[in-house]
């Protein structure tokens, strides 16, 4: 699983990312095109819910992921807020939000065409009338490139971290082995791999899935991270 090992490091890790900033910017995606003010706010695939303590501040909000070890984190940061365990294709909370997001490309680990209608259609079903799914996408096969190398360090007194990474392709697949080498002062030096693999939609795929859910569909090209935002609109 995703970041099995590296939850408790994963806000360092990502201390790069300003979430209040993206928070922020999602903020005027709401304001331009919902029907009615936003109240309610499910992330989806929150992690450890670092877009969750911003939107906390404005929002009543819910959480979900499928990793039990990022929710154990999420929860510890944000203990009064709801948040679940499930699968981003299958999940049923049995309530609507006015605006549903799937964020930090996410929506790439749905591995084949099917699954991602199944988890777009899954997560309109938990949009209220008149309100708004949001997913960051992944890189398109255009995008995407092979043979690039990747290092990140963390340097702080109680942690040495380094993760490092040769992105490849297998077929429509990006794959990543990102090996860990991390040292404390309590669990040594260790090393370890995590494995990833998410699929590299089209644009075009990721707007028919939108559509056949029944939603409207606009498209930021550019997004939150430079890999595209779509904006699934329910009728009222």
């Amino acid at each position: 699983m995703p970041y099995e090992n590296s939850a408790e490091w994963y806000d360092l890790i990502y201390r790069w990312k300003d979430y209040r900033a993206e928070v922020n910017a999602l903020r005027g995606y709401f304001a331009r095109y919902e029907s009615r003010p936003t109240h309610t706010i499910l992330d989806v695939a929150c992690g450890t819910g670092a877009h969750l303590v911003h939107l906390n501040d404005h929002y009543t909000c819910t959480g979900l992921d499928y990793s039990p070890d990022m929710l154990r984190v999420a929860r510890a940061k944000l203990p009064d807020l709801p948040i679940h365990e499930g699968d981003m294709r299958t999940f049923d909370l049995g309530m609507t939000f006015d605006v549903v997001l799937c964020l930090f490309s996410a929506i790439g680990y749905m591995h084949s065409t099917d699954d991602l209608h199944k988890a777009v259609a899954t997560m309109a079903q938990h949009v209220a009338p008149g309100g708004m799914l949001i997913f960051d996408g992944w890189f398109t096969p255009e995008q995407y490139t092979p043979g690039r190398l990747s290092m990140l360090t963390v340097d702080e007194p109680e942690i040495k971290l380094v993760r490092m990474s040769v992105s490849e392709i297998r077929g429509r697949l990006s794959v990543m082995d990102m090996h860990h080498l991390v040292a404390t002062r309590e669990g040594g030096t260790r090393h370890f791999i995590e494995h990833h693999e998410l699929h590299m939609f089209t644009e075009d795929e990721y707007a028919e899935a939108v559509r056949a859910a029944g939603l409207g569909i606009v498209v930021d090209p550019q997004g939150l991270m430079n890999r595209g935002l779509y904006i699934g609109i329910k009728p009222l």
